[in-house]
């Protein structure tokens, strides 16, 4: 296989998560104008630095050849003092990515590749997930999962447990805490690679 092309394939990994960091600095923005919104973290892997490995891509695979990880979507971890609005929420996320867009500042990141994580407050409590959905229940199948929309728009995903160490990158990768205000830009958060460019 060319290296050129493990090159542009390289490129186009970095190139996705450095859009993700940006999608979380719009939505991070658009969140904090909510009261019940403490903190702000990015998680999963577009926090981390990316790692090589033999992608999906059919041509890659077959030669084995490996590429940064291509990150899927971008996920926020997101403290919040009461679940009442999280309609609101979810609008503030897919508007802010909208606008952000259509002014040429923001990514072309829809808002359900923005996964938002709604955590407890002082207990770090998994709580679920923001539901992308614009109505609750949507009478779709993921809205037959027992416990999702008890909480309007709180989703609850079948079989995921968090892992122990899902909150880890917040600490150093938490964007907003109420009464501090903004402590990051996701785009700014280091990025060295594991095993080089």
């Amino acid at each position: 296989m060319r290296r050129s092309l493990i090159s542009e394939q390289d490129r186009l990994m970095l190139r996705r998560r450095n859009e993700f960091r940006r999608a979380a600095d719009v939505v991070t923005d658009a969140l904090t104008a909510f009261e019940e919104v403490e903190a702000v973290a990015l998680i999963g892997s577009v926090a981390k630095p990316l790692w090589k490995e033999v992608p999906r891509f059919r041509e890659f695979r077959r030669a084995g050849v490996e590429v940064w990880h291509e990150c899927k979507d971008v996920d926020l971890a997101v403290w919040l003092s009461k679940l009442d609005r999280l309609a609101e929420l979810r609008r503030a996320r897919d508007g802010a990515l909208r606008d952000a867009y259509a002014a040429g500042v923001g990514p072309s990141v829809p808002g359900h590749l923005v996964e938002i994580f709604l955590i407890e407050p002082g207990s770090d409590r998994y709580l679920g997930r923001l539901c992308s959905f614009n109505a609750c229940p949507k009478g779709k199948l993921d809205c037959a999962v027992p416990g999702c929309g008890a909480v309007p728009f709180n989703k609850v995903v079948a079989g995921f447990e968090p892992h122990a160490d899902l909150l880890a990158p917040a600490a150093h990768a938490t964007l907003y805490r109420r009464g501090k205000g903004r402590l990051a830009s996701a785009v700014d958060l280091p990025a060295p690679e594991a095993g080089g460019t």
